[in-house]
């Protein structure tokens, strides 16, 4: 067994690599929605992985509530709220299967400064990290950002989105030290099933590999399905895995803005010395609503999942009657990932897409339905929807594109 990868060791200097950030593209489209929604169009959205439903009251509630106590006015722990942490590790044993102590956590403003600040703490400058594509825009930018090359590894419809062992280890070199795994998946769907999970992490393990497994979405399974932690399926990897996780999806809580990583204790030891510097703590009204919703009943949550599972059905058989469109089965998120390939290089409506940007393009021009193309999450040919809106405007942007498509 190779010896696990360093942590960073990175020294502190000054650059312009901010200048090479990208927006972020499912934002930018879902700005881009907005703004013609104001100005009277009737664009519908299938841009943000936002859930449309409000926050469950008994956590607004509890935030209320911790708005009235004057300890929450005050500085409270950089690394987060010592009963907030308890309860992420009650979490993290229930449903990742890993036992950890609260110093193993770190409450961070969203999942995404956790998945900043876990690569800032196990990437070094010129470390290659494998980066499964599809994959959510922001991991190759936060890679970038810690001095990393992002490493794809593709994987089609004809895969369900889902890499095997052997084409990481096809891109695996020398300089190879962390793997980012993500189940279910952000921009496909996509559940690894448990000996797919136990294969890749054992492989990792073997090799030494830091593992960032992006969990925020496990709660949010269909079919039987459930998403295993990597940690659970080979215990071995939690010292070399950082999990990162939210309250976002699975409680509607995305303005909240709370997350949190979990890991090896030299691991989130860098990183809660960076948030020390970067943010401090976390909001505590938010932190003490994130506290409710991981204590309390978990019955709306339920109605959420059941809710998504309903209008994920719906959306993978309608858009399955477009000639030209693969729909793979997506068994988690509230995201469909279709293969768009048959509809390129065809003339539609006096146009001729060539690319999934300018397929999007061309949608949003001719039916007002706003969809986030597949450059935005790796290569060309793919659209990304995301079905966490009403059942009414899902089912009449889906009939849209199907007129659009029915020559």
């Amino acid at each position: 067994m190779t010896e696990r990868a360093p942590l960073s060791r990175r020294p502190l200097v000054l650059s312009n690599k901010l200048s090479a950030i990208a927006e972020s593209a499912t934002l930018k489209v879902d700005a881009k929605a907005k703004a013609l929604q104001a100005a009277g169009r009737p664009v519908i959205s299938y841009a943000a992985g936002e859930p449309d439903f409000s926050t469950p009251q008994f956590i607004v509630d509890a935030a209320v509530a911790a708005l009235r106590d004057p300890a929450n006015y005050r500085y409270t722990p950089a690394v987060g709220l010592p009963v907030l942490r308890e309860a992420i590790a009650t979490k993290t044993l229930r449903d990742s299967g890993l036992e950890v102590e609260a110093s193993q956590i770190v409450v961070t403003n969203g999942g995404k400064q956790a998945v900043y600040q876990a690569f800032q703490a196990v990437v070094n400058p010129g470390d290659e990290v494998l980066l499964p594509a599809p994959y959510w825009t922001t991991y190759p930018e936060a890679i970038a950002l810690a001095d990393g090359i992002p490493v794809e590894v593709f994987a089609g419809a004809d895969q369900d989105y889902k890499v095997t062992v052997e084409q990481l280890e096809s891109a695996r070199t020398e300089r190879t030290t962390v793997l980012v795994f993500v189940s279910p998946s952000n921009p496909t769907g996509s559940v690894y099933t448990p000996e797919e999970t136990t294969a890749i992490g054992e492989w990792a393990l073997e090799n030494g590999i830091w593992i960032i497994s992006d969990e925020i979405y496990q709660n949010l399974v269909y079919e039987g399905a459930r998403a295993v932690s990597i940690v659970e399926a080979v215990p071995d990897a939690a010292a070399q895995t950082i999990l990162v996780n939210g309250v976002a999806k699975t409680y509607a809580m995305t303005g909240w803005r709370v997350g949190w990583m979990v890991g090896p204790k030299d691991a989130i030891t860098l990183a809660a010395n960076l948030q020390s510097h970067l943010s401090s703590n976390v909001n505590n009204i938010a932190q003490r609503a994130a506290l409710a919703a991981l204590t309390g009943p978990q019955t709306e949550p339920e109605k959420f999942r059941v809710a998504f599972d309903r209008r994920r059905r719906l959306i993978v058989g309608e858009l399955a009657k477009i000639d030209g469109v693969t729909v793979p089965n997506p068994l988690g998120a509230f995201y469909v990932y279709p293969d768009v390939r048959g509809l390129l290089g065809r003339e539609w409506r006096g146009k001729t897409p060539t690319t999934s940007l300018e397929l999007a393009d061309l949608i949003l021009e001719e039916v007002e339905v706003a969809v986030v193309p597949g450059e935005a999450f790796g290569p060309s040919g793919y659209l990304r929807l995301s079905y966490a809106l009403g059942d009414e405007q899902l089912l009449e942007g889906v009939r849209r594109l199907q007129h659009l498509f029915s020559a």
